[in-house]
């Protein structure tokens, strides 16, 4: 895991003795909220419905116990108890004071984290897959290449207004888990037929009010290319995109108005001018930063451990969490364990300040101290051994955190909606807990398999819900929430933006359309291995939309 260097530290501190002095002025009258907000805003620090909200950056989700009994301690005295985990790999304190947002920043940094550029129209929190350094799949680990790029884009003097907010996410194996094909820059590594690492390059991907898929404009960049490629692809932004209307600011509208092609070529003609000059990437370097980021010393086990096999035969539970919440690990006789976020009839990403010190002990215990964010709002120990999983699970099952749910129809990714949010038009939260208590039997869950659902409370898709295999957006009219349904998204290898079926459903009726959906889906699918998502690619969009409408 990466550490601060003595610049790192500087840099910080700094930043939030700057702070400091400007909330001072802010609660002493000598700043107007209009003048305040483009300060907190590059601190992350957003005004909501009802309270501040600071948001605190999880670079590509890595932290370690003591960050996150941090994280915890942050909870428990300057919020009301808990955090809430977002698509973005971030932490999200819902409560804070404004005149003890500077203390929270400075007890951040004692275990080198922050909240700079958690927000505003700079380049945002880089993130990765959170299986990263860990995953059997995996062609080179990419939190290293995340970590450059968080160097190079903390306060870089040319990209701190852009148009719009910039966000870049980047995975290291085939089976994209970061969702790179809807951000701004996604970037895929690779490898060229001489076996050198390289990325392949998408821009223009972002969802919100205009849904889009990133364009491919490079299938290799070599290794060394990163910074002066992504400064080229930033230069061509910051010049031409639009700053007349900020629903029309994003890169991927700029993709869409000026055609791929020109646009690549305006990227390669940037990047052929600085290409050579001081952002080549040294080898040097390159392998200084990895060695940060170096595999712990794990021993090669057995592949099948008696006591998990013996365990799942005598616990139904137990043998749904391993069936759903472990990924293959690269070293054999380990396991990336889920901890899922999402109990039953709770708020997705929400963790309570115990919750996130029983994590923070059990990533001690079993998981060599590390502990990742997923975008999917869960808890991830990248590196657990099997034979330790009976001991973990009994933990988890002591404080409520062993659902076997990962992957399934119940581990909902949705946004605060408007129990929180000032921009949202319709609650996410109370939605997200309904669905979960309507499918919250393993054996209905068991039955139904892979199902992505995915609930924003307005346009901006904090919820991701266009990538949903089922996604909710809400929305008012006429004073009343309503839920728009999209189906058929996708935001892996083959990603995909659902396609609305027709139109919304009230709150009361939501929940009962999305049952018809899933009982149409288990009567037409092909058999038990067929997930929703195939199903609804091969049969289309009008049984499901006959199903909730009826036919014309």
């Amino acid at each position: 895991m990466y550490r601060y260097d003595e610049f790192d530290h500087g840099f910080v501190t700094e930043r939030t003795d700057q702070f400091r002095d400007q909330v001072r002025r802010r609660l002493a009258g000598e700043l107007t909220e209009e003048e305040f907000k483009p300060l907190r805003l590059m601190n992350g620090l957003y005004l909501q419905l009802h309270a501040y909200m600071l948001r605190v950056a999880i670079p590509y989700g890595t932290l370690n116990g003591r960050q996150m009994r941090k994280l915890a301690h942050i909870a428990r005295t300057y919020d009301k108890g808990y955090g809430h985990f977002t698509t973005r790999q971030n932490i999200q304190f819902n409560w804070p004071k404004l005149s003890d947002v500077p203390a929270i920043l400075e007890e951040l940094a004692e275990v080198e984290m922050h909240a700079i550029q958690t927000s505003g129209n700079c380049i945002r929190n880089v993130t990765a897959d959170h299986f990263a350094g860990a995953a059997a799949d995996e062609i080179a680990d990419p939190r290293p290449y995340a970590e450059i790029l968080r160097q190079w884009s903390s306060l870089h003097p040319e990209f701190s207004f852009l148009p719009r907010k910039f966000k870049i996410a980047i995975t290291g194996a085939p089976n994209d888990r970061a969702a790179v094909q809807v951000h701004d820059i996604g970037l895929q590594l690779t490898r060229n037929e001489a076996g050198e690492v390289g990325f392949t390059v998408f821009v223009g991907g972002g969802l919100g009010r205009t849904p889009m898929i990133g364009r491919k404009v490079r299938d290799f960049l070599p290794e060394e290319d990163l910074l002066a490629y992504s400064e080229a692809v930033l230069r061509v932004y910051n010049r031409y995109g639009r700053r007349d209307n900020k629903y029309k600011a994003r890169i991927k509208i700029l993709v869409h108005e000026t055609g791929l092609e020109e646009l690549k070529a305006d990227i390669e003609a940037e990047f052929e001018k600085i290409r050579f000059g001081v952002l080549r990437l040294p080898d040097e370097e390159v392998r200084r930063i990895e060695a940060y980021f170096a595999p712990p010393p794990l021993q090669v086990l057995p592949t099948v451990s008696e006591a998990v096999e013996a365990r799942k035969a005598a616990d139904a539970a137990f043998a749904q969490f391993v069936a759903h919440n472990l990924n293959p690990h690269r070293v054999p006789g380990h396991v990336s364990v889920t901890i899922s976020m999402k109990p039953i009839g709770g708020i997705p990403g929400d963790a309570s300040d115990g919750q996130m010190e029983v994590i923070a002990d059990l990533a001690e215990r079993y998981g060599q101290d590390e502990i990742r964010i997923s975008h999917e709002q869960n808890v991830i120990l990248p590196h657990v051994r099997l034979d330790d999983l009976p001991a973990l699970f009994d933990k988890l099952v002591e404080h409520g955190l062993a659902e076997g749910n990962a992957g399934l129809i119940t581990d909902i990714i949705a946004c605060p909606g408007m129990d929180y949010c000032a921009l949202a038009t319709a609650r996410s939260i109370p939605v997200a807990q309904e669905i979960s208590e309507r499918f919250g039997s393993a054996e209905r869950q068991a039955e139904i398999g892979e199902l992505k659902i995915k609930i924003s409370g307005c346009i901006n898709a904090c919820g991701h819900h266009h990538v949903g295999h089922i996604g909710i957006l809400g929305l008012e009219k006429k004073g009343e929430e309503f839920y728009q349904i999209t189906l058929g998204g996708s935001a892996n290898e083959n990603t995909s933006i659902g396609e609305i079926v027709g139109r919304g459903f009230s709150s009361e009726t939501v929940v009962d359309a999305i049952e018809t959906l899933v009982d149409t889906y288990l009567s037409l699918r092909s058999g038990k291995e067929e997930t929703f998502l195939e199903a609804y690619r091969r049969l289309g969009e009008d049984p499901f939309k006959e199903a909730l409408y009826g036919t014309a």
